[in-house]
């Protein structure tokens, strides 16, 4: 697809009459956004939708068929345990196992109802032109130190996607700012201006920087609802690294206009871009599985779904009223504020009476993942936190049961680990101690047979069959849905290539599962020692991790792996036979994570034809119109520039910045801020904008960068000291 007429050979700033009159934002538009209370709720101050279906069927086959393999599960573990005497320890692995198999057990039977809906259905033809919509729709993307080629590259051809739908006049944009580090801020505005005016100037593109980050990315949609969100009536969230095609955006605003009980739409973003070995793991198994798991969660959850934080659209109206994210009491981690909001944001809508719901079918919905795994691992632990954090918000009142049952779901997603690591270290005991420790074969207690310390090894190894099996089949499920559609087929190396890529990825993330387990186990237990992670910005691009911090990541893995394998041939070669592919990865775990992060491996599977997708054969327009949008905003150096430069160099671009700033705080006699003085010292000192720009702390920077004197101090600065 093509854009609308853009010149390519040149993305320079705006011309200064442009930049003069340029307003970064419309005027404000307010809206009220009160915090919720989570131990009070008034069921008279819902909206009353309409009487709906419910998924009564759908929710059936999942629970009770869930509940019903729990029992096989639970029954068989029994039989496996119960000969001779039942011990402490064995209790404890039949507690362990069938609360980890009821997990993996609806997990299976969700994947079962996506697969049997997926293969009836018939394959949709292609939609007419979608119809304009009439509601007003602000498109935001939170940003937070992101690179800002990429991002800007990735805005324009969002934008430039709507517009050729012919559509553009219903949607406004916003890029929304949290940004803390002083150069990547300047480097923002400027590529703002870049982009307005290569927009032209009717194109309704805005930018808007907090001074403070409070409350994060909660705070920064919080922050552009309570100031523009009265002007519009619907708002569809972005992430730094989304892509969305226009008939896609304009889609959903046609769905969320077309339901009035609707409060949050999800679309089913799919994994793209990726090259690196771990990155095209995941990117394989979102598109190939991921559609199963999507579409039994959305046929069973029907109206009470749950949001994702990104790629969906909103009614900002219903969002203002009830979505307004409290701070939970107590320090972090657990406490203060809220993390993984997007669970909360759509149990809040939920029990406000309004939908939330997913279209797992819409295309055209898209997203990065991390590249390596240690990048997934920094993600994770912030996830892992914010899940965590839902513990304290599952009792709230008045929330729905589907509602409650998405947190217990994302809650065990992280609990998983350290339980499953339980179990293990329980059957490890169990062994150690029948092989190990004098049982006492003859009780006090009169019997006519010795207690023979047994397991039923038989029974053991088809429950292990069983349960292996339900962990896979909906990979399995998944690649017969991927093979019967002919396109994606054809675009995945066809079927050889597909049941191929398959195996890859199932052993590949065999061997990266211990290593998540440890790492998962580890944050579960720092955060609930009271340990806060923090919000560091993520790293998005490919690339590989210097080997002394992947060996400090990873060595406590590998010794454990090495540890175990030894334990494990010492005190039972079969043992250490059950356990060799988590063994296997905790061993290799330093070199699986340094491959995991290489362009190398990851190109070099691409070239044998593994682990391919539709979209990486046939890349979407709007990604190759991103990236070549992102390449050429690079290829200026902006992104790199000092921000001090920057504005120093450009009268012009410097007033824009100024007139951006708003109103100063009214200055309180006798209150300084030491931060600001010491800055203004700094620059007293100073005898060239270089001195200036290395003695500055980043923190003092950004303080001059939003201080309309200091900003006159700077630009009174020579560049270079004068020559004799």
């Amino acid at each position: 697809m093509t854009g609308p007429a853009t010149d390519m050979a040149t993305l320079s700033p705006a011309s200064p009459v442009d930049i003069a009159s340029l307003a970064a934002m419309p005027p404000e538009s307010p809206l009220a956004m009160p915090t919720q209370s989570l131990s009070r709720f008034d069921p008279a101050d819902t909206h009353r939708p309409a009487r709906r279906r419910v998924p009564w069927l759908a929710r059936s086959v999942v629970f009770l068929g869930g509940l019903a393999l729990t029992a096989y599960g639970a029954n068989e573990m029994y039989g496996v345990v119960n000969v001779g005497q039942i011990t402490t320890l064995k209790w404890a692995l039949l507690f362990l196992f069938v609360i980890n198999f009821s997990w993996i057990a609806l997990a299976f039977m969700s994947a079962i109802v996506g697969f049997v809906w997926l293969i009836l259905r018939t394959t949709p033809k292609p939609d007419a032109p979608p119809a304009t919509p009439q509601a007003r729709t602000a498109v935001v993307m939170p940003i937070y130190n992101e690179t800002p080629s990429r991002v800007f590259g990735a805005m324009q051809a969002i934008y430039e996607e709507v517009e050729a739908t012919g559509c553009g006049a219903a949607f406004d944009w916003f890029l929304l700012a949290d940004t803390t580090n002083p150069d990547i801020w300047i480097a923002e505005e400027r590529a703002f201006l870049a982009m307005r005016a290569r927009l032209g100037p009717g194109a309704r593109v805005y930018y808007r920087r907090r001074p403070k980050n409070t409350s994060r990315k909660a705070g920064n949609i919080a922050d552009f609802v309570t100031r523009w969100g009265g002007e519009y009536d619907h708002m569809l969230v972005l992430d730094a690294d989304s892509l969305m095609t226009g008939r896609a955006i304009v889609s959903l605003a046609n769905a969320m206009e077309a339901d009035p009980d609707a409060g949050i739409i999800q679309s089913l973003p799919l994994i793209i871009n990726r090259n690196t070995m771990f990155a095209r793991l995941q990117q394989f198994a979102a598109r190939i599985h991921g559609p199963i798991i999507a579409s039994g969660l959305a046929l069973w959850s029907g109206r009470d779904g749950n949001y994702w934080g990104h790629n969906a659209i909103i009614r900002t109206r219903a969002f203002a009223a009830h979505c307004g994210m409290p701070i939970l009491r107590g320090r972090p981690p657990l406490g203060g504020h809220v993390l993984s909001h997007d669970f909360v944001e759509a149990a809040l809508m939920r029990r406000a009476g309004y939908a939330v719901y997913m279209l797992p079918t819409l295309g055209g919905s898209f997203e990065e993942s991390p590249p390596s795994l240690i990048d997934l691992a920094a993600r994770d632990r912030r996830w892992c936190q914010g899940n965590l954090q839902h513990i304290r918000i599952l009792p709230a009142k008045g929330l729905k049961l589907p509602t409650r049952q998405h947190f217990a779901t994302g809650i065990m997603g992280y609990l998983a680990s350290p339980l499953w690591m339980a179990q293990l270290v329980v059957g490890i005991v169990l062994v150690l101690q029948s092989a190990y420790i004098r049982p006492e074969y003859f009780t006090d207690e009169f019997r006519l047979f010795p207690a023979w310390p047994r397991f039923d090894a038989e029974r053991a190894l088809d429950l292990f069959g069983v349960t292996m099996a339900v962990l896979l089949a909906p990979k399995f499920m998944g690649l017969i849905v991927a093979i019967k559609d002919s396109s994606t087929r054809r675009d995945s190396g066809g079927a050889i290539g597909l049941i191929a890529s398959t195996f890859v990825e199932i052993v590949m993330s065999s061997l990266y599962a211990p290593i998540m387990m440890l790492i998962q186990t580890g944050s579960v237990v720092q955060i609930l020692s009271g340990r806060d992670t923090g919000w560091n910005p993520q790293r998005r691009d490919d690339g590989s991790i210097p080997l002394k911090a992947i060996i400090r990541r990873h060595r406590s893995h590998m010794a454990l792996g090495i540890v175990t394998l030894i334990a494990g041939f010492l005190i039972s070669p079969s043992l250490a036979a059950w356990m060799s592919p988590t063994i296997a990865g905790l061993v290799l775990a330093i070199p699986l994570s340094s491959w995991s992060g290489m362009l190398t491996v990851g190109l070099l599977l691409k070239r044998w034809g593994l682990l391919c997708t539709p979209e990486e054969t046939r890349p979407p327009a709007i990604a190759t119109r991103a990236n070549a949008l992102g390449a050429r905003l690079a290829s200026e150096d902006h992104d790199e520039e000092d921000g001090f430069s920057s504005i120093h160099g450009d009268p012009v671009f410097r007033d824009w910045h100024i007139g951006q700033l708003g109103h100063a705080a009214p200055h309180v006699r006798g209150l300084i801020d030491p931060d600001r003085a010491v800055a203004e010292a700094k620059l007293n000192d100073a005898v060239t904008l270089d001195e200036a720009s290395r003695w500055l702390r980043p923190r003092e920077k950004n303080i001059v960068l939003q201080d309309r004197a200091l900003l006159d101090m700077l630009a009174r600065l020579p560049a270079k000291a004068a020559t004799d």
